[in-house]
């Protein structure tokens, strides 16, 4: 908690802090707020401070149902035309039983996806 002005913010310092921001899982709920640019909790407002030379990536994990609606492309998309870089759900079994597209992608596929960007971004700084 800050009392004076120039006490640190949480928000602000995470985003100096970070060199990069992984969000895993992005639940329908948080991916909605995000792409609105709603900043209600700390998560969505270390988002929405975001530097956007960093890399931002974030693996979409909800109910087909969900992920096949309508308003869910037009939210990756607007994440997207923010910079931010989708690592896609895949098909699988749900925790809620369904079978089908949903579920956040293996952790083996993110963590060589963070690997590729982290490589990526440290060789442009380099230039």
């Amino acid at each position: 908690m800050w009392k004076c002005r120039s006490d640190p913010v949480l928000h602000i310092e995470l985003r100096r802090w970070a060199d990069l921001l992984l969000i895993a899982p992005l639940d329908a709920n948080t991916l909605g707020k995000v792409a609105s640019g709603i900043c209600d909790n700390l998560l969505t407002c270390v988002i929405r401070a975001w530097d956007c030379s960093k890399p931002l990536l974030f693996c979409p994990a909800m109910n087909t149902a969900m992920w096949e609606h309508p308003v869910t492309a037009q939210q990756v998309a607007q994440l997207k035309a923010f910079g931010y870089i989708e690592i896609p759900c895949v098909a699988k079994k749900l925790v809620c039983g369904d079978h089908g597209l949903g579920a956040m992608a293996e952790v083996g596929s993110i963590v060589d996806k963070v690997r590729e960007i982290v490589s990526l971004h440290n060789d442009r700084q380099q230039c």
